[in-house]
């Protein structure tokens, strides 16, 4: 990463990473798209603490949520985890709150600097404010083409880590942001992480995320 800034975020560690993959992988969980945390150890290998850790840090910052088995049977209830993907029951109260916040301060760099301004109106432009500010916590420098619906996130401060774990890496950061922009509401989605490069390349490896407008935007 530039100026040997520090990853931090959701994904600062391949721990959390893991856990996230989990989550969003969770169809073969006993409650579909929950895990419980013995499912999460058994999945990721960590240790029950370690998972209790990383998941009160991703349910403090809007990504994780937590709720409590609703039983028909005797026995204590247990707690369920999700990854927080801005839908019904899927959505973050921490997440919405993130994005008002992201998009007041918007509005006052918009104030101030017109140019810097959308043109893809004002639920894409709140959107945007919104995967900005995930996508600067979580250590990339994004640069926004509006006409091309891309976000450059070169040089990716992860670009130095095992190959073989991008995939998963990628993989688990698209669905942050789909999360991301499905909490901040509005017509704009992230279909797809364009990655290309080595690691030991110079410069970095080439990381693009590819918008789209959503059909009913369209028409």
């Amino acid at each position: 990463m530039a100026n040997g800034a520090p990853v931090c975020g959701p994904i600062s560690t391949f721990s959390r990473v893991r856990i996230l993959h989990a989550l969003f992988e969770s169809g073969t969980a006993q409650i579909r798209g929950t895990r419980t945390i013995g499912e999460l150890c058994e999945a990721t290998g960590l240790h029950p603490n370690t998972v209790r850790e990383h998941l009160q840090r991703l349910i403090e910052g809007g990504y994780v949520i937590q709720a409590t088995e609703h039983r028909t049977t005797r026995g204590r209830p247990r707690t369920l985890y999700s990854a927080a993907t801005g839908t019904g029951d899927a959505s973050s109260p921490i997440a919405r709150d993130k994005a008002k916040a992201a998009a007041q301060r918007g509005d006052l760099l918009r104030r101030m600097l017109p140019a810097t301004a959308s043109a893809l109106g004002r639920d894409a432009t709140y959107q945007l404010d919104a995967l900005i500010e995930h996508l600067e916590e979580s250590g990339f420098e994004p640069v926004v083409d509006d006409e091309q619906l891309t976000v450059d996130l070169t040089p990716c401060p992860h670009a130095a880590g095992r190959a073989e774990d991008r995939p998963m890496l990628c993989s688990v950061h698209l669905g942050l942001m789909q999360g991301v922009l499905a909490e901040a509401g509005g017509p704009l989605a992230a279909e797809a992480v364009r990655a290309s490069g080595l690691p030991e390349e110079c410069p970095p490896l080439e990381c693009t995320v590819q918008l789209r407008l959503t059909e009913m935007t369209a028409a």
